[in-house]
């Protein structure tokens, strides 16, 4: 019985581990009023700043990458 306790408890705890960082993305956002790009780790809900192109990502370091080839965000 207790094999199979911690078998389970080892099964929930990988599960919530794959979860958190499957859900973990990135958003290359414009500000409306400065025009300015940034990357944020929420997706935004204000019509104040909206998302660029296909601008979400796995990775910080893949937003960083794609937003240096969006043309709205190196034209400023």
């Amino acid at each position: 019985m207790k094999k199979f306790l911690m078998i389970g408890t080892l099964v929930l705890a990988a599960s919530a581990v794959a979860g958190s960082a499957v859900a973990a993305e990135f958003y290359v956002v414009r500000d409306a009023t400065t025009k300015k790009c940034t990357i944020v780790d929420t997706k935004p809900t204000s019509t104040t700043t909206t998302i660029v192109d296909n601008g979400t990502f796995k990775t910080k370091t893949e937003a960083e990458t794609g937003m240096k080839t969006m043309k709205v965000c190196t034209s400023n």
